[in-house]
């Protein structure tokens, strides 16, 4: 990703955070991470997000979707003999299909994004409106895609070790790679 495209990307979390009515410091705004999984497609398939803290014990984010951008499917492994990531995610703005597995839903409400049909695998679906949460155990498949308006969801969990999770598509890079605009 270009840096004015980050940018950009920050810019427009930050409009949702603001609807949202989670305040970020300076600070923290310089400081959204944009991951677009190497994709090259942020709109379809990406996340915006907000680390305030990340222990050997805790960590606490906020994610910002777009409408209809879809975190493509992971699981949080277990890592040096420590249980994997359990995290509970809590919708603060907008809506957020959520997809485990477990029984699939006859129809999900979501669209699986275009040429990534491969790898999406789970399809158990819980829909998280503002103030409804969810916790997703470790080492368990996921997903999950915004509703038409974009989505802000608070995520509580164990550590987070995101370099370590293993995504079902092997295109993707979970690390984002910034190229400096010329």
């Amino acid at each position: 990703m270009r840096r004015s495209e980050v940018k950009a990307a920050q810019q427009r979390a930050a409009e949702l955070f603001d609807k949202a009515g989670i305040v970020l410091s300076s600070s923290e705004f310089d400081n959204i991470e944009v991951a677009s999984f190497g994709l090259g497609e942020l709109e379809v398939q990406g996340l915006e997000l907000v680390t305030y803290v990340n222990t050997d014990r805790y960590c606490a984010k906020e994610l910002v979707l777009f409408p209809h951008q879809t975190c493509p499917e992971h699981r949080h492994p277990q890592v040096e003999g420590e249980a994997g990531k359990m995290e509970t995610f809590r919708c603060r703005y907008g809506k957020v299909f959520l997809y485990v597995e477990g029984p699939p839903a006859e129809v999900i409400q979501s669209a699986i994004p275009a040429g990534s049909e491969p790898y999406y695998t789970v399809f158990y679906e819980i829909s998280l409106n503002p103030g409804d949460q969810y916790t997703i155990p470790p080492d368990t498949l996921h997903w999950f895609q915004a509703g038409a308006e974009g989505a802000v969801v608070s995520e509580f969990s164990s550590t987070s070790r995101d370099e370590f999770d293993i995504f079902t598509d092997p295109r993707i890079e979970r690390m984002p790679i910034v190229i400096e605009d010329i």
